[in-house]
């Protein structure tokens, strides 16, 4: 898909079909009203022949009306304008995008630019509008023998009608392609089966984005993760014939000497629970169980075709959690990376295990941050649903800085406590710590598990569990929380 931006009036934009806004009670938007003056007020006649009373969502179809160059115009519904936000932004772009492929048409200039969303700006509307408009024509079929029919979309214009708007539209074209780039990415490794991504996939793909966008790439094996006494995470890889993978990632955007920001994604290509097996039913989507991982390798490549100066760590600890013989028993007890001994009374617990030697292998890039991003609890989905992600940290202006990009980039988070009161749960009478705390408050205990590694810096932790994929007829990755991780560097970098 092609996007660009253009310079014009809606009826001189000649193209297969132009896109213009209707409110509720068929009031026009801006670029409507153009539309009617320019055909004589014919215009709003067929528009209240075709019924349009501009209902959120709607949409209607008009052919060549004289004094138009496109051929077609698709009115789109936008509902009431006091309600207009963010929200009602990207269920505007989705309903166009739809009806666009829906139509069959090659390509569309689309008028919604001007369109009041609050406060926003141009550039987060040009932006956004790239993003959802990827994120709705996504398609993954590579693991088909047939294809779906090839779409004949395949040119996006967004039109302005001011040189200033133009430029700042531009901006966040560009900004909104990569980060929508970066999406897709990560969608495609998360989609991909546990047969297929496997640590080493994923090594080698980090590898090769690496080559091809020009950041530094290195990836640990077994060997150099015994010998840097990363225990923890070597016990969760135990159980698997695949071997385990450390990926580094080095993105410099600025001098060298500047501190970095450290992201780092749990990266379990597949999760049966281990010893702890989880139930059948849909263990088939623990393969998204490395969308952490995977928001991570989409976000550099994202920041790598924006050219961010900002420089940023990527830090993927990559194993499979299977039954093995040789596996991690419930009441066995390892020493992570830290020297730290942890009791592991639940093999299902693995994501805090890989994660914690991360956090302590962070701690040599001296970060200005670190934020790590993981499908780490069930508990989560329980308090949040799928709507946005938790968000905890040992640094509040972190979080409100998290906070903040989410609501920015419509990737939203929700804070909870990591409170010293919950550690009490954690307790163990034969190690440092337990790698569970019970049912109360799990997201909160597997956080404050995560916190103990993570005392030499400023920490953020995202779970994604109710987030980072959908079940049911739309199965598949969301591409999350890319959009949220991308604002916070973006906003970083500005301050920088």
């Amino acid at each position: 898909m092609e996007f660009s931006t253009k310079l014009s009036s809606p009826e001189k934009h000649a193209s297969a079909c132009v896109v213009v806004g209707i409110y509720e009670g068929s009031v026009l938007s801006a670029a409507a009203e153009t539309l009617q003056q320019a055909t004589g007020g014919e215009f709003g006649e067929l528009l209240r022949l075709a019924g349009m009373r501009g209902k959120a969502g709607t949409t209607r179809l008009l052919y060549r009306l004289p004094g138009v160059a496109a051929k077609r115009i698709l009115l789109v519904g936008l509902g009431n304008p006091k309600d207009f936000g963010p929200k009602s932004w990207h269920d505007c772009v989705i309903t166009i995008v739809k009806a666009l492929v829906d139509i069959g048409v090659p390509d569309a200039g689309i008028y919604i630019t001007n369109l009041k969303v609050g406060t926003r700006d141009t550039t987060w509307k040009a932006r956004q509008f790239a993003v959802a408009a990827i994120d709705t024509l996504y398609r993954f079929e590579r693991m088909k023998s047939k294809k779906e029919e090839a779409r004949t979309l395949s040119r996006l214009i967004l039109g302005t009608t001011s040189r200033e708007e133009l430029k700042a539209a531009e901006i966040g074209i560009k900004e909104g392609f990569a980060i929508g780039a970066g999406m897709t990415l990560a969608k495609d490794l998360g989609n991909l089966p546990g047969n297929v991504c496997t640590p080493s996939y994923l090594a080698e793909q980090s590898l090769g984005l690496a080559r091809e966008w020009g950041f530094d790439a290195r990836v640990l094996d077994l060997k150099d993760m015994v010998k840097l006494g990363m225990g923890s995470l070597l016990s969760v890889a135990k159980g698997s014939r695949q071997p385990p993978k450390f990926i580094v990632l080095k993105y410099f955007g600025a001098p060298r000497k500047e501190k970095p920001v450290v992201l780092v994604g749990k990266g379990i290509t597949f999760d049966t629970g281990g010893i702890s097996l989880k139930p059948g039913a849909e263990m088939d989507e623990m393969k998204f169980d490395m969308c952490g991982a995977a928001s991570v390798i989409g976000t550099f490549r994202a920041i790598a075709q924006m050219r961010l100066k900002l420089n940023v760590i990527g830090l993927v600890p990559a194993a499979e959690n299977m039954p093995d013989g040789a596996a991690s028993k419930p009441g066995d007890i390892v020493t992570s990376m830290s020297g730290q001994t942890i009791e592991i009374l639940n093999t299902d617990a693995e994501g805090r295990l890989i994660l914690c030697d991360a956090l302590t292998y962070a701690e040599q890039f001296k970060p200005q941050a670190v934020v790590d991003i993981a499908t780490l609890t069930g508990a989560c989905i329980i308090a949040l649903g799928h709507v946005c992600s938790g968000l905890f940290s040992n640094k509040d202006t972190l979080a409100g800085e998290l906070l903040a990009a989410g609501e920015e980039s419509w990737d939203r988070a929700w804070q909870l406590p990591i409170w010293d009161d919950y550690q009490e749960q954690l307790k163990s009478n034969f190690a440092d710590v337990a790698n569970i705390g019970g049912r109360a408050a799990g997201s909160v205990t597997a956080a404050c598990f995560l916190s103990r590694f993570t005392k030499n810096y400023d920490w953020a932790h995202l779970d994604i569990a109710g987030t980072a994929w959908r079940s049911g007829k739309d199965k598949g990755a969301s591409g999350r929380p890319i959009p949220l991780l991308t604002s916070f560097l973006m906003k970083r970098a500005e301050k920088q």
